[in-house]
């Protein structure tokens, strides 16, 4: 038996494996390194999220993105030039093999309670028992269609995260839905395959980002730069996820659903006006299958009724996290989980209702704020669970992952972390 498993590999669960490992405690780690990045998102796509901003975190701080970069010889700026998925993947990968050469390439397909804790089973017949299980499973169990599309079947309608290739769609109509990051990149990926695309958005406006640019002595000031982009609503979401967890659950839930909405990147831009059909305040009332093909009914602002038929719809319409929809959680677990608006209630060391289990990434985000949407909340998150975890080890037991690791240092993002 192991004290801790740690299920998923991308920037979340390696942080914290990282963390972990710091401070020799006894810990296994399961999942594929950076796998939804590779599977679930667009070949060619930029992250939205600057250099600074994209991390992974150990506690020497030694191995960011950027020395990645000077070391494989690839341009790299603090903010201005966009990281591609590829880089981000590649640094991720690397990123283990240096702090997690014991990392374990499986599935995980079941977890059931036991009397010490958890049994986790795995897709190549393989079991792990554990004293605590942390899952960092990222988004991809949360994709979220609209009403109109839920009958349609997966050959002419799917999620923007069941694709990377999207090349099996030149040549033919397809219709995204959704007026954020993720439909543009996937319009634009589809237009580089030579498909035909109509975007569809609600909103009345596509609200590109803008190029950070040079900032001033007064910009800095009057909007200081964060992990989330300038300004001081950002600074209270990066730096005090301890005060986000003290506000009500009404209000939490509030915030995460509505801060930073839905932005494309600056530099995606170019890539799809001008070149993409984009059809704006818009929604669509109907969809149904004709003669394989898709026919929508759209519903305007004004009133106004039109239909398309297209090949294919890909709904680029983001995500909703839902304990329940883990299959690898069993009803009787999933019912003993404690949920604010479906995301797990998390205690101040990201703790479920169920002893021992915890949640960490998106899924956190209703308990510490809209930071835990992003990369950069790795950080916050891996410094706080390792301490937790650390202390309740069993007393004299020896970790199974030591290694000479620098001296943590104290945090320097979290100063209202109480």
């Amino acid at each position: 038996m192991t004290d801790c498993l740690i299920i998923g590999a991308g920037p979340y669960g390696l942080s914290l494996g990282a963390y972990l490992r710091s401070r020799n405690l006894d810990f296994r780690i399961v999942g594929a390194v950076m796998g939804a990045w590779a599977d679930n998102m667009p070949e060619g796509m930029y992250l939205k999220s600057e250099g600074f901003a994209s991390g992974l975190y150990e506690p020497s701080r030694s191995f960011t993105l950027g020395a990645y970069c000077e070391a494989e010889s690839i341009p790299y700026a603090h903010t201005g030039i966009p990281v591609s998925k590829e880089i981000f993947i590649g640094y991720g990968q690397a990123f283990q093999k240096r702090f997690l050469p014991g990392l374990e390439n499986r599935m995980a397909i079941g977890i059931t309670r036991t009397k010490i804790g958890f049994l986790t089973k795995f897709a190549d017949g393989g079991e792990i028992a554990s004293r605590q299980v942390v899952i960092a499973a990222g988004v991809r169990n949360y994709s979220q269609r609209p009403a109109a599309f839920e009958n349609l079947p997966g050959t002419i309608c799917s999620h923007s995260s069941d694709h990377s290739d999207f090349t099996q769609f030149a040549g033919q109509d397809l219709a995204v839905i959704g007026g954020g990051s993720s439909a543009m990149d996937v319009a634009a990926a589809l237009r580089r395959c030579g498909a035909h695309v109509t975007v569809i958005a609600r909103r009345k406006t596509v609200r590109f980002q803008t190029p950070l640019g040079q900032r001033s002595l007064r910009d800095k000031i009057r909007a200081p730069m964060t992990a989330l982009g300038p300004g001081w609503k950002s600074v209270l979401c990066t730096r005090a996820p301890m005060v986000f967890h003290h506000m009500p659950d009404r209000f939490r839930t509030e915030i995460v659903r509505r801060y930073l909405g839905p932005a494309p990147a600056w530099f995606v831009r170019d890539e799809v006006e001008g070149h993409v059909r984009i059809v704006t305040g818009t929604v669509v009332a109907d969809a149904i299958e004709a003669g394989g093909q898709v026919l929508l009914t759209t519903r305007s602002e004004d009133g106004g009724v039109n239909t398309l038929t297209v090949d294919h719809v890909i709904c680029a319409t983001g995500y909703k996290v839902e304990v329940g929809r883990n299959t690898f959680l069993n009803d009787v677990m999933v019912g003993a989980i404690r949920d604010v608006d479906g995301a797990p209630k998390l205690s101040r060391n990201f703790e479920t209702s169920v002893p021992g289990l915890y949640f960490i990434g998106p899924a956190a985000a209703n308990s510490f704020g809209p930071v835990m949407r992003f990369a950069a909340g790795a950080e916050f998150t891996a410094q706080r669970l390792s301490r937790h975890l650390g202390a309740s080890r069993p007393v004299g037991r020896p970790g199974q992952h030591a290694a000479a690791q620098p001296k943590e240092p104290m945090p320097r993002s979290f100063a209202l972390d109480a």
